[in-house]
C-alpha cells in the first residue's frame, strides 16, 4: 500500500504557473510598453520589470490593471498568489 502511494506522488505532474508578466503581455497585445505604462499611470521601467519577470503584481497594480483592461483585481492577485506558492 505504501509503495503505491509513493509511486503516485512521484508520478504526479507538477505544473509551475507562468509568471504574470507573460500573462500581462498577452493582455497587452500589440500595445507598446511605453503606451501601456502611460495608460496605467506607472513608469515604463516598472512595467518592464513586471513583463520581464523581475517584479510581481502588487494589489495596487492589480487595481490599475482592473481599470485599464476590464479584468478583475482579484484575478491578478489570485494568480500572483499561485505563482508565489
Amino acid at each position: 500500500m505504501q509503495s503505491s502511494l509513493i509511486i503516485k506522488i512521484i508520478t504526479k505532474e507538477i505544473t509551475i504557473p507562468a509568471h504574470l508578466g507573460a500573462v500581462l503581455r498577452e493582455y497587452l497585445g500589440e500595445i507598446s510598453v511605453t503606451h501601456a505604462a502611460e495608460s496605467l499611470g506607472i513608469t515604463r521601467t516598472m512595467l518592464s520589470r513586471t513583463l520581464n519577470g523581475s517584479a510581481g503584481i502588487s494589489a495596487a497594480m492589480a487595481l490599475r490593471l482592473e481599470e485599464a483592461l476590464g479584468t478583475s483585481a482579484a484575478m491578478w492577485t489570485g494568480m500572483q498568489s499561485q505563482y508565489d506558492l
